[in-house]
C-alpha cells in the first residue's frame, strides 16, 4: 500500500517537504499557465490547516545541472506566495546535478531539518531523481492528494474500465509510445491513432506517405501491432484522410496515399468525424497526443474536433497531460473532461507498467 496523508499522523509543528511539480510554461519570465501550481494547493492546505510548516520543492525546465537565470523559481515563488502565503519554495532542484543523478548527498541536504515528506509531483514520479526516491528512504512519507487522485484514476483504467474502452493516441513518434501501445492492446477495446505517428502505421500498410514525418525503423513493429490487434479483435483505427502541404507548399487534402513531396500535418475532416463517432460510442476514453500540428491554425481542426468529442461524450474521459492538455486549454474545453492528468510521460508509463519509481519509493518508506 502507498501511504496517504492520513498515515503521517499528527503533523502539527512539523516541517514537511512537499515535492511539487511546478514545471509551469513560461514566456520571457512570465507564467502563462499556473494550473500546476493550483493543482498542488489542496495538499498544501491540508498540511498547513493541521499546523505543519510546508516547504515545497520543484524542478523547472532543463537547466542541465547548473544555475541558469532563465529557470529561476522566482516567478513561481511569487505566484505561490499569492496562492499560499507563508509557504516556502526552494530554488530549482535541477540547478544541482545531484537531482537528476539521484545523489544521496543531495537528497540528504534536501531533508536536513525536515520531519516528513510528501510527494505530490505526479509529472515527475516516473523519474528516479533524488527528490523523488531519496526522502522516502529515511522519512515518514506519503503521497499528496493530487498524486493519490492520479494513481486512482489511471490504475482504474488499467484494472477495471467501463467498456467499450477506447484509447486515442497522437503525437509525432510511435517509438515514444511503443510500450504503452502494446500494453493498451491488453486492456482497451479499440485504439485510435492520429498525429504524425500514424504515418509509420500507414507505411506498414504499404501506403505512400510522401515526405511526411515517419520512423522507418518502426515499420515492422507497426505491422506486428496491426496484426496483433486484428487477431485479438481490437481494431487500430487509422486516418482515412490527411491534411497537409503539397510539394509546392500549398494547403492540400489527401486520402491515405500521399504523392511525392507532400507532407501531412493533421488528420482530415473524414477521419476527425470517424474518430469522434468512436469516442461518442465509448464508455471510457483515454487521450494522449494531438492529432496534428494544432499550434498552426491550418492544422488544428483534427485535434479540435477530437477535443470537442471528448468534451461531449458521456464516457468517462481522461486526458494524459502534455500537449493534449495544452490543446484542451487552447480550445477552452479542459473543464469538460473528467480527469486531466498533470503528467504526460508519467501517465503513459503508469498505464504501461502499473507502477512508477516514485510510487515504489513511497511503499518503502519507514511508515508504510
Amino acid at each position: 500500500m502507498i501511504p496517504t496523508l492520513d498515515d503521517l499522523g499528527d503533523v502539527a509543528g512539523k516541517r514537511v517537504l512537499v515535492r511539487t511539480d511546478f514545471n509551469v510554461p513560461m514566456d520571457d519570465g512570465v507564467i502563462t499557465d499556473d494550473f500546476r501550481i493550483r493543482a498542488a494547493l489542496p495538499t498544501i492546505q491540508w498540511l498547513t490547516s493541521r499546523g505543519a510548516t510546508v516547504i515545497t520543492a520543484s524542478h523547472l525546465g532543463r537547466p542541465k545541472g547548473r544555475p541558469d537565470a532563465r529557470y529561476s523559481m522566482d516567478p513561481v515563488r511569487a505566484r505561490l506566495a499569492e496562492l499560499a502565503p507563508g509557504v516556502e519554495l526552494l530554488e530549482n532542484l535541477r540547478f544541482d546535478p545531484g537531482e537528476e543523478g539521484n545523489d544521496p548527498a543531495f537528497a540528504a541536504s534536501l531533508i536536513d531539518g525536515i520531519d516528513a515528506y510528501v510527494d505530490d509531483a505526479f509529472g515527475a514520479c516516473h523519474r528516479a531523481h533524488a527528490s523523488i526516491v531519496g526522502p522516502p528512504r529515511v522519512l515518514p512519507s506519503a503521497m499528496g492528494l493530487l498524486l493519490q487522485k492520479e494513481v486512482e484514476v489511471l490504475l482504474g483504467l488499467r484494472e477495471h474500465p467501463k467498456r467499450p474502452f477506447v484509447a486515442v493516441l497522437g503525437g509525432s513518434k510511435i517509438s515514444d509510445k511503443l510500450g504503452v501501445v502494446e500494453s493498451l492492446l491488453n486492456v482497451v477495446d479499440a485504439l485510435v491513432i492520429g498525429g504524425a505517428m500514424c504515418f509509420t502505421f500507414l507505411a506498414a500498410q504499404g501506403k505512400p506517405i510522401g515526405a511526411s514525418l515517419w520512423e522507418p525503423d518502426q515499420v515492422d513493429t507497426c505491422a506486428r501491432l496491426l496484426a496483433t490487434s486484428a487477431a485479438r479483435g481490437k481494431p487500430i483505427h487509422l486516418p482515412e484522410d490527411i491534411v497537409g502541404l503539397d510539394a509546392g507548399g500549398n494547403f492540400a487534402t489527401y486520402g491515405t496515399r500521399l504523392p511525392d513531396g507532400a507532407k501531412g500535418f493533421d488528420i482530415g475532416p473524414g477521419s476527425a468525424a470517424a474518430f469522434s463517432d468512436i469516442i461518442m460510442d465509448a464508455r471510457t476514453v483515454f487521450w494522449n497526443g494531438p492529432m496534428g500540428m494544432f499550434e498552426d491554425d491550418r492544422f488544428a481542426a483534427g485535434t479540435r474536433t477530437v477535443a470537442q468529442a471528448m468534451a461531449d461524450t458521456k464516457a468517462f474521459t481522461v486526458v494524459g497531460g502534455g500537449d493534449s492538455a495544452a490543446a484542451l486549454a487552447q480550445f477552452r474545453l479542459d473543464d469538460e473532461i473528467d480527469h486531466v492528468s498533470t503528467g504526460g510521460g508519467a501517465s503513459l508509463e503508469l498505464l504501461e507498467l502499473g507502477d512508477l519509481p516514485g510510487l515504489a519509493a513511497l511503499r518503502g518508506a519507514p511508515n508504510a
